[in-house]
């Protein structure tokens, strides 16, 4: 229910917000704006609450066919498309007190560092937010050309976390006034979200910003020895820069990705952060930055079993040939040697590497235990179980053959065991783990 003439205080400014299951929403908050290729300017909040958009906003990108195949179609009437999407959305307790001070959550969404937003209903937090009494915040980013691109010629590179950091800041000194903790942040991502977070924790201007990390599927074994292939797709798309048309801009550079495909399983994700230049360090020197970090961040990292299902067993090209048999034995064990190369003994290895520099630090994987469930436990499948939005996820073909119940049974527990490590930066071995989640923390032996 929309309540039109509710608004709230942040400071001596007033913002209408929105009562959504049971939950509070200040939705569309502009953190920061920039100009192209430039670097985020802090907004004011008098300036911010001056124009909220109705609108999510949305940096320009491409719909993805398989995103809205597997999980959604997207509604574009819903969205704003802007170059400058510095925009987030803040969802916390209705009956919260001026004197509480509950965790925060800062959502960092994935899409490859090319597509999405903070604010979608596949990542609405509003059950999360009723279920554990906490505040999560949702943050919008430049992406693609906009945001991680550049370096090599007069585009800055990363201007996409220059983003993220701001929004951090603003959070840092404004949660409070939603009942937050400012002490108390945990930063959450997805995929490239989760990439983006592991590389906050030792972004320069990011110190002191949050507390803990969530890092769900990041695809480390991507990571490195990128910068030829980033020089590469940077001078190619030069030309089409400073076009003023931006979604032609979008269009435009897609012709130039099959150049990539020579840099192997990197040209998958050809936008990404870039070491060697600000915040970034140089790539020698990042693995001794998180091991020299490693006691300021409490950090849960895991993923799913069968990560690259998502992309591997949906594909109408491959389907007729490894449905069984022969083919399909090849495409198991090419699932679970791409899982373990993308995300799972990156994800171990930085585990590992962490706890021996004396971090706190556990590791999880997500099972599919449901024969039922042809595609596995794949990318993007943790999402309905931390969101728990059952209409934008119940007709989800990457669910198919999971009855909700179960999905809301397993989330719900996950749901749990996430706030409870939010709150306090451990998992209690009393936790009440479903059975297809593994985690345990990492020693230092």
């Amino acid at each position: 229910m929309l309540l039109e003439d509710y608004t709230f205080s942040i400071g001596s400014e007033k913002i209408k917000i929105q009562e959504v299951n049971g939950v509070f929403k200040a939705k569309n908050i502009r953190y920061a704006k920039s100009k192209r290729y430039q670097l985020p300017i802090p907004v004011s909040i008098t300036e911010a609450l001056a124009s909220v958009p109705v609108l999510t906003p949305v940096c320009p990108q491409h719909q993805s066919a398989m995103l809205e195949r597997l999980i959604e179609p997207t509604r574009v009437e819903d969205f704003l498309v802007e170059e400058s999407p510095q925009y987030l959305s803040v969802t916390f307790p209705k009956d919260i007190s001026p004197e509480e001070r509950i965790p925060v959550i800062v959502w960092i969404h994935g899409g490859s560092y090319e597509i999405g937003c903070g604010n979608l209903p596949t990542s609405d937090p509003s059950v999360w937010v009723k279920e554990q009494r906490i505040i999560v915040v949702s943050v919008s980013y430049r992406l693609g050309l906009f945001g991680f691109l550049g370096g090599y010629d007069e585009r800055p590179a990363n201007l996409g976390l220059f983003d993220i950091i701001e929004a951090l800041k603003w959070i840092k000194t404004n949660i409070s006034a939603f009942g937050g903790n400012p002490e108390s942040i945990t930063l959450l991502g997805q995929s490239s979200g989760g990439d983006a977070v592991t590389h906050l924790m030792i972004a320069e201007g990011a110190e002191n910003l949050f507390k803990r990390a969530i890092i769900q599927s990041a695809p480390l074994g991507l990571r490195e020895k990128r910068q030829k292939m980033s020089e590469e797709f940077s001078i190619k798309t030069s030309p089409i820069k400073d076009d003023e048309d931006f979604m032609k801009m979008v269009d435009e550079y897609s012709k130039f990705r099959p150049s990539l495909l020579k840099y192997g399983l990197k040209a998958a994700m050809p936008f990404a952060l870039q070491y060697g230049f600000p915040p970034m360090a140089p790539e020698n020197k990042i693995r001794k930055l998180w091991k020299d970090n490693a006691t300021k961040y409490d950090v849960l990292i895991g993923m799913n079993d069968e990560e690259t299902a998502f992309y591997l067993r949906t594909s109408v090209a491959l389907q007729k040939y490894t449905e069984k048999g022969f083919g399909k034995r090849i495409l198991d064990k090419t699932i679970r040697l791409t899982t373990e190369n993308i995300y799972g003994k990156p994800a171990a290895e930085f585990a590992s590497a962490y706890a021996k520099a004396g971090g706190n630090v556990y590791l999880f994987r997500i099972f599919s235990r449901l024969e039922s469930n042809k595609i596995g436990a794949a990318h993007c499948l943790d999402l309905p179980l931390l969101f728990g939005n059952e209409k934008a996820w119940k007709n989800a073909e990457l669910l198919k053959g999971i009855p909700w119940a179960e999905v809301n049974k397993v989330g719900k527990k996950i749901r749990a065991i996430w706030a409870e490590f939010a709150r306090n930066g451990s998992v209690s071995e009393n936790s009440d783990k479903p059975e297809s989640l593994k985690i345990s923390q990492i020693s230092d032996k």
